[in-house]
């Protein structure tokens, strides 16, 4: 089995629509992926009606956390969408990407970048607005080759000149809530460093005991850019008891990189659905 667990749509940040994300999964010969789109489950329906015969979806989403000022990605698996205290949360980190987004807007054009509010909205469509659709306008405008390229203390990493807080939830609190609901928890791209500051090993054990269930280990940012994360990370995951996934973290055309770059072992995905209780995953049977 090729199984990918963290990928985007046009729901948030991703260019393909939930539609297309799965048709492309299938195309490249995965068997199961997970939808997890920035604090939202609005991709969830149409993925649904669209899943071709023999995919399996797992519904999930990555949630935006911070701890001790650090931001986080915690991805969620197989969650109840409609339980209210998850749900409320969801909804106050999106309401806040707006403001957000018009705020680096703001910095950007004080930076002597001409870029525009319309430009991001265009640029975001339906998704829930964030900085990869502020990092695409820069491509637009000729700013930065890339949208990578956009991450960086020069522009919009944590830190960077362009860089504005948004709210954003305490992991502990996150897993506290995504458990309520019935769902498996999982750190996403915790190695990451070209993003900003990564989590230290000592808050990740500290999360580990709260209830996390696992840790992204296979990812992109941690083969670019630190040889030794993997193993660094699946040590760490072997200490604490926690379950080591793999996924692509694909975006469509806004990353390079490919749907099942890198998977989750199979017997991990069996682990992460017999833990949850708020959803299941969904077996395509044809779609439309």
């Amino acid at each position: 089995m090729r199984i990918d667990l963290h990928c985007h749509s046009t729901a948030s940040d991703g260019t393909d629509t939930p539609a297309e994300l799965v048709r492309h999964a299938a195309a490249a010969g995965l068997d199961v992926v997970a939808l997890t789109d920035h604090d939202t489950t609005r991709g969830y329906a149409e993925a649904v009606a669209a899943l071709p015969a023999g995919l399996t979806l797992v519904p999930g989403a990555e949630l935006s956390c911070r701890i001790d000022g650090i931001s986080m990605h915690l991805l969620a698996y197989l969650f109840d969408p409609g339980e209210p205290a998850l749900l409320a949360e969801r909804e106050l980190v999106r309401d806040d990407r707006v403001p957000r987004a018009q705020s680096m807007i703001a910095k950007l054009a004080e930076l002597g970048v001409p870029i525009t509010w319309e430009q991001v909205k265009r640029i975001a469509g339906d998704g829930s607005v964030g900085r990869p659709h502020v990092a695409s306008a820069l491509v637009e405008l000729g700013v930065v080759p890339t949208v990578s390229d956009a991450f960086t203390e020069e522009w919009l990493a944590d830190g960077g000149r362009a860089f504005v807080e948004k709210h954003e939830t305490d992991p502990f609190e996150a897993i506290r809530l995504v458990k309520a609901a019935g769902g498996v928890t999982v750190f996403a791209h915790p190695a990451a460093a070209k993003r900003g500051r990564t989590v230290p090993e000592s808050a990740i054990a500290e999360m580990a005991a709260a209830g996390l269930d696992g840790i992204e280990v296979d990812h992109i940012d941690h083969v670019a850019h630190d040889v030794d994360a993997r193993d660094r990370l699946r040590g760490l995951a072997k200490d604490l008891g926690l379950l080591v996934t793999g996924s692509s973290d694909y975006h469509g055309s806004r990353k390079t990189v490919a749907l099942g770059a890198y998977t989750t072992d199979p017997e991990v995905y069996g682990e992460i659905v017999r833990r949850a209780t708020g959803a299941a995953p969904v077996l395509g049977t044809g779609g439309v």
